[in-house]
């Protein structure tokens, strides 16, 4: 009987050792948790620049009661625009084929009945213009060399690095600015920085929708295009340490 006692009383000291143990432990692990003070601010920066580069598909639609003509004469349409393009001063490794599709087309009569299939030969280019001044003749002169399908002129920055490190500098400087008013009116002073966290860039820029549809000529004028304006933005949330 007394060595069971004993041994249940050893038990119990054995594992009030180990839970003052861990109590320790705790208490120690606790006590390294940064309890460092904070100011936490955000600020955003913005650029916005002229265009210097755009991006136009020029297409070629042709039609024909039989693939061969359709494709015959889609085939030099097509070769008159590209020749017609690099007159104009675009280099060959910006003109890129982005669609060719050849395809049956069933015409209808008014009561809805078949009368008849046609083909169809679509081939597009995506050009890349680098010479914004010339944008709208050269549309003129792709219209004249025989396209009939001209859309989604989108515009862009050649070189984006400048304009995006700009950017991001602004919205670290003006969450700098922010922090130091927020430090003024607090009476601390600011630390330094503990954390940087810039957002991804966001662009806001136009879109020229230009369209044409078969059987149109050359234009007397050219054709008006306005490449307006690029905003870059970025946002930035800073920490800074209170000294």
């Amino acid at each position: 009987m007394k060595k069971n006692i004993m041994l249940t009383i050893a038990i119990l000291s054995v594992g009030a050792l180990v839970l003052s143990a861990c109590g320790l432990a705790q208490t120690q692990k606790a006590a390294t948790v940064p309890t460092e003070r904070y100011i936490r601010v955000s600020g955003s920066g913005e650029v916005a620049v002229v265009p210097d580069i755009a991006y136009v598909n020029i297409g070629v639609h042709s039609e024909a009661e039989d693939v061969s003509s359709a494709l015959e004469a889609n085939n030099t349409q097509a070769a008159e625009l590209t020749e017609a393009l690099k007159a104009e001063g675009i280099e060959e490794k910006d003109i890129q084929t982005a669609n060719f599709n050849v395809y049956p087309q069933t015409r209808y009569d008014n009561m809805g009945q078949p009368v008849g299939t046609s083909y169809v030969v679509d081939n597009t280019v995506y050009v890349t213009v680098r010479d914004l001044a010339n944008l709208g003749k050269l549309l003129d002169t792709a219209i004249s060399a025989g396209a009939n399908n001209i859309y989604g002129i989108s515009f862009d920055i050649a070189d984006k690095n400048s304009v995006l490190a700009q950017a991001r500098e602004l919205a670290i400087k003006d969450a700098e600015v922010k922090a130091q008013s927020v430090a003024a009116i607090a009476g601390v002073t600011l630390g330094q920085i503990l954390s940087i966290d810039v957002s991804t860039p966001t662009y806001t820029q136009p879109y020229y929708g230009y369209g044409i549809g078969g059987g149109v000529g050359a234009a007397e004028t050219s054709v008006p295009v306005s490449a307006g304006q690029i905003v870059v933005k970025y946002n930035a949330t800073v920490d800074y340490a209170i000294e």
